[in-house]
Parts: C-alpha cells; sequence; structure tokens
C-alpha cells in the first residue's frame, strides 16, 4: 500500500445493524506523489455525458465507481490510491445499496469516507454522486 492508513476499520464492525462491508480508516497520510482531486462522478458516460438509463441506486453506483478507476487511471494511478471519498445519496434509504456497491471497488483499499444526505443533485435522475481524491506516489 502507498499510504499509511490509520485507524482502519469494516462497516460492518461500525454499524451492525446495517448490511455493510466496506474497509475504510480514520485518517490517510501521504508523502510525495501527485495529487488527483476527481469531480463529483454521477451515473452518466465520462466521453458523451450522457446518463446512464436506470433510476437504480445501485447501477447507479457501480457507474460512478466505474468513472473514478477509470478517472485514476488515466492519471496514472489505481484504486489503492484512493485516500478520500465523499458520497451524496438523495434519499437516506439508498445508503446501505450504494456503500454495499461502492464497498466492491475500495476492498483493501480503506479510505477516509463522507456521506450525505442531500434534497438533490444536479439532474433529477441523479440518485448518487462520489466525488474523491487520490495520491499516486512518485
Amino acid at each position: 500500500m502507498a499510504h499509511t492508513r490509520i485507524r482502519k476499520f469494516n462497516t460492518s464492525d461500525t454499524y451492525p445493524e446495517q448490511n455493510l462491508d466496506n474497509d475504510l480508516c480514520q485518517a490517510v497520510v501521504t508523502q510525495g506523489g501527485k495529487t488527483v482531486y476527481l469531480r463529483g462522478q454521477c451515473p452518466q458516460n465520462l466521453d458523451d455525458a450522457v446518463n446512464i438509463d436506470s433510476h437504480d441506486p445501485v447501477e447507479q453506483t457501480h457507474k460512478v465507481m466505474q468513472n473514478i478507476r477509470q478517472l485514476i487511471e488515466e492519471a496514472g494511478g489505481s484504486m489503492e490510491h484512493l485516500v478520500k471519498v465523499v458520497v451524496y445519496i438523495t434519499d437516506v434509504r439508498y445508503r446501505e445499496d450504494v456503500y454495499r456497491t461502492m464497498g466492491e471497488y475500495i476492498k483493501g483499499v480503506h479510505p477516509v469516507s463522507t456521506g450525505l444526505v442531500v434534497q438533490a443533485l444536479a439532474r433529477p435522475d441523479w440518485l448518487v454522486e462520489i466525488d474523491g481524491t487520490a495520491v499516486i506516489p512518485d
């Protein structure tokens, strides 16, 4: 692992009442490298900004996380370089589905994470948006 992850935990321990299994941590320490700040990713194609044809939070989250992975790779990194995510959802009832799906992409990575429930996102069809920060070592 390229970065120091402080106080790693899994959400199955932190939120036992929820069906979650995400590897997160309380802090990430980086040194050197290049920082990649990702715009909030939405359930749309990166090449043409066309929304995916789904109103399912799981499918939308898959697209969002695929976009995050693609952008980090285009910057020369990999998902292990992801240090922070901020998750925005439009309904608290989507939380478990969104976090379970996101967890598939961050297994073993342990980024820091903040989650917010918001009234709406930029387009009415969007249920989830995730922004991230990655630090790619020298």
